[in-house]
């Protein structure tokens, strides 16, 4: 089972901004080869920072509006959130390593 938290129009505020834990928020689509290829990155790093960093995937297309505020233009885009504040943004397929070394870094 995944550990991450399919994130909505509805439940952004709650579960990124008011988070009380760094959260990882993957922009993604469907349609997206990239987002497919990281998608088991995630997965991974959802699992082995559980209880320290909250991992959550964001589709685009379904929830335009919240990706517009961020100015997603390009996807895969990940956003590192602190305290209900945009701390990292990386654009594109990265790899395990970097980006555990940015979720450490926001710990």
């Amino acid at each position: 089972m995944s550990a991450e938290i399919i994130l909505t129009e509805v439940n952004f505020e709650e579960e990124v901004l008011a988070s009380s834990l760094p959260v990882l928020v993957d922009f993604w689509a469907e349609w997206c080869g990239p987002c497919r290829m990281l998608s088991p990155v995630i997965d991974e790093l959802a699992a082995e920072f559980a209880g320290r960093v909250k991992v959550g995937k964001l589709n685009v297309d379904q929830n335009s509006s919240i990706a517009e505020r961020y100015g997603i233009r390009g996807i895969p885009t990940l956003i590192i959130f602190k305290n209900g504040v945009v701390v990292e943004q990386i654009v594109g397929v990265q790899s395990k390593e970097a980006l555990k070394a940015l979720l450490v870094k926001s710990l």
